[in-house]
């Protein structure tokens, strides 16, 4: 399937692997990268000597293009932008924030900028500072969320600008990345169905509670702090979620209590402190595949329903 993104980013299918932050490292990335796609390292907020590294053994694993999502609102955020022009990374991803103090200086290096989107109104700006495409990210996708979903925005988003839209949130198989394309995308950005993977490196626990989610199993946290977050439904989240609701948790709580609760889901499976941030669409992973298969899988039954 060739499209704008593929001629764009130099990869044969048109599937690029979100950018999770403490999910997203070299192994995943590059494996995504190896099946066509594009690979991508979160960046967050983790020490920029660390991520040097990762971005270096993911050179050692692939010579197929692969990314860094830079989340904006990062306090080393200026030092990754850098680093990113420095470690030659050909394709960036941005969310939580406005990248255009960086745009001169990747467009300069010869790097794709493709941010992160929940409205028109940012799309269209992000097109005015310079980025290549917009990934148009509806509220049912994992982490943190907007309030327009997938079906709504994306088709809004492709009428407003010329630049490539990638639809994001609520794809996980060839039914969802064709859909996509109906509604005007030229490519789809997949992070639950990845946490799935064999080369995902997340936590047996956390695997686990996607693999066996119903459709019913996620809830959105986080509301009146003004940073909502969708998760797996466990104890905890429901816990923050009461205390949300009830305001028996003052936001200042709320943030005491997540502070790190990412860390502890990924790498410690801890299902009474975590939080296990995942897409509405878990309940439709069902198993454990190599990114390869999923690639594969997707790519090949969006083309065989669009009949190309």
């Amino acid at each position: 399937m060739k499209t704008r993104i593929t001629e764009l980013l130099g990869c044969e299918y048109p599937i690029i692997q979100g950018g999770m932050a403490w999910v997203a490292e070299h192994t995943l990335a590059s494996a995504v990268s190896n099946a066509g796609g594009i690979g991508l390292i979160a960046g967050g907020s983790a020490p920029i000597d660390y991520l040097r590294e990762q971005i270096r053994l993911c050179k050692e694993k692939t010579n197929k293009p692969f990314g860094v999502n830079i989340m904006l609102m990062s306090p080393n955020a200026d030092d990754l932008a850098q680093l990113c022009i420095d470690e030659g990374v050909k394709v960036i991803t941005t969310g939580a924030g406005n990248p255009g103090k960086y745009m001169a200086a990747w467009k300069e290096a010869d790097i794709k900028v493709m941010p992160v989107v929940p409205s028109v109104a940012l799309a269209k700006r992000m097109e005015k500072s310079g980025a290549d495409a917009v990934i148009a990210e509806g509220t049912e996708s994992g982490g943190h969320i907007g309030e327009n979903t997938t079906m709504c925005l994306v088709p809004q988003v492709v009428d407003a600008v010329e630049i490539p839209v990638i639809a994001a949130g609520g794809i996980a198989d060839g039914r969802g990345m064709a859909a996509a394309f109906m509604l005007g995308a030229e490519g789809v950005q997949i992070g639950t169905r990845f946490l799935a993977s064999e080369e995902c490196q997340i936590h047996p626990t956390f695997k686990d509670l996607v693999i066996k989610a119903k459709d019913t199993d996620n809830i959105v946290t986080g509301r009146y702090t003004g940073h909502p977050c969708r998760n797996i439904k466990t104890k905890f989240a429901k816990k923050l979620a009461t205390g949300e609701k009830e305001g028996t948790l003052s936001p200042e709580e709320f943030e005491q209590l997540t502070v790190g609760a990412l860390r502890r889901a990924v790498v410690d499976g801890d299902v009474d402190s975590g939080s296990f941030l995942c897409g509405a669409i878990s309940g439709m992973v069902n198993d454990i595949k190599t990114c390869a298969d999923i690639v594969k899988e997707i790519n090949d039954g969006a083309e065989k329903l669009l009949k190309i």
